[in-house]
C-alpha cells in the first residue's frame, strides 16, 4: 500500500477538524506560550542556519503548516520555503497570506505525496505535526532520503511516548487539559472524551479520536525516533519539555512539572 492509500483517509478527518474558520491557536501551547514558541524558533534557525553558513541558500520543506505560525520564521531566515497543507481551507489561507512572497510555494496535499516526491530538500520542518501520523517513523524515513548532504531535520511539539512516562506525569498532563477544557465551557465533551481514553476505545468516524492520533493513542516514541535519525546524521538532539494549553498551568509546570513534550533537531546529514 502506498502513502497516498495510507493518508486519504486521514486527511478527510484533518479537513473536518481544520476547516474554514479554525484556530489554530486555541489549544496550541506552541502558538500561545512564549517560551515553548521560542524553543521552536530556536530549532529553526539552528537547523536552517547550519545549511545557510555552509552553502548560502537553503530548500525547506515544512509539512502541515496550519496557517503558516512559524513559516514567517523560515522566511526570515532567507531560506525558500514549500509549505504544504492536507486541509484545503487552511492551504488556501497560507496561498492568500503569502501570495506576494516569492520565496514561499504553498501545495495542497490532500494524500501526503510530499512525503516522498519531489526534488531533494536541505531542511525538512515538522511542527506539530508527527502525532497526526500513523506511521510516523515510516513518514520520516521517506523524508530523510529527500535530505541533501549536510541538510537537517526538526520536528517539536510531539507527545513523549506514554509507556515511558510516570503515571504522575499522565496523571498532571492529563488533568491540566482538563481544567483548560472545562474553562472553555466544554465540559461534557471533554469528559466523553475522558471515559473513550480510559476504556481503550477510538471512534474512526470522530475528529477527536483520529485528527490528534498518537495524542490520543500511546503518544510518539521519542527514543525510536532518535534511533531512526542518529545513523543518518552527524548530530541529534532531543528537546523535552513541559507543555499544556492553560497560561497559568503552563508557566507551573514548566517550574515544577516532568516533562510532557518533545522537540528533536538532527543536523548535518551524511
Amino acid at each position: 500500500m502506498n502513502a497516498a492509500e495510507t493518508e486519504t483517509p486521514m486527511a478527510c478527518i484533518q479537513e473536518q477538524e481544520h476547516g474554514v474558520g479554525y484556530d489554530y491557536a486555541k489549544g496550541s501551547p506552541h502558538i500561545l506560550h512564549h517560551g515553548i514558541r521560542e524553543r521552536v524558533v530556536a530549532g529553526i534557525n539552528r537547523s536552517v542556519g547550519s545549511v545557510l553558513d555552509r552553502k548560502g541558500s537553503c530548500r525547506v520543506l515544512e509539512l502541515g503548516a496550519g496557517h503558516g505560525a512559524f513559516t514567517d520564521h523560515l522566511v526570515a531566515t532567507g531560506a525558500e520555503v514549500e509549505v504544504t497543507e492536507m486541509s484545503a481551507p487552511s492551504a488556501a489561507v497560507l496561498k492568500h497570506r503569502f501570495r506576494h512572497n516569492r520565496q514561499v510555494t504553498v501545495t495542497y496535499d490532500p494524500d501526503g505525496e510530499s512525503l516522498s516526491g519531489g526534488s531533494p530538500l536541505d531542511v525538512v520542518v515538522l511542527i506539530s505535526v508527527l502525532h497526526h501520523i500513523p506511521d510516523y517513523l515510516r513518514a520520516v524515513e521517506q523524508l530523510v532520503e529527500r535530505i541533501t548532504p549536510g541538510g537537517a531535520f526538526m520536528s517539536f511539539q510531539d507527545p513523549l511516548w506514554y509507556p515511558r512516562r510516570s503515571r504522575s506525569s499522565m496523571s498532571l498532563d492529563r488533568s491540566a487539559y482538563l481544567i483548560w477544557r472545562l474553562g472553555q465551557g466544554e465540559a461534557r465533551r471533554g469528559i466523553a472524551t475522558r471515559l473513550r481514553r480510559i476504556r481503550g476505545v477510538y471512534d474512526e468516524s470522530n475528529p477527536a479520536d483520529m485528527a490528534e492520533y498518537h495524542v490520543v493513542r500511546h503518544g510518539i516514541d521519542e527514543k525510536a525516533l532518535q534511533n531512526l535519525l542518529e545513523p543518518a546524521f552527524g548530530e541529534v538532539k532531543l528537546d523535552c519539555y513541559w507543555s499544556t494549553q492553560s497560561r497559568v498551568l503552563q508557566a507551573l509546570g514548566e517550574r515544577l512539572a516532568p516533562p510532557t513534550t518533545f522537540g528533536i533537531v538532527a543536523l548535518n546529514r551524511h
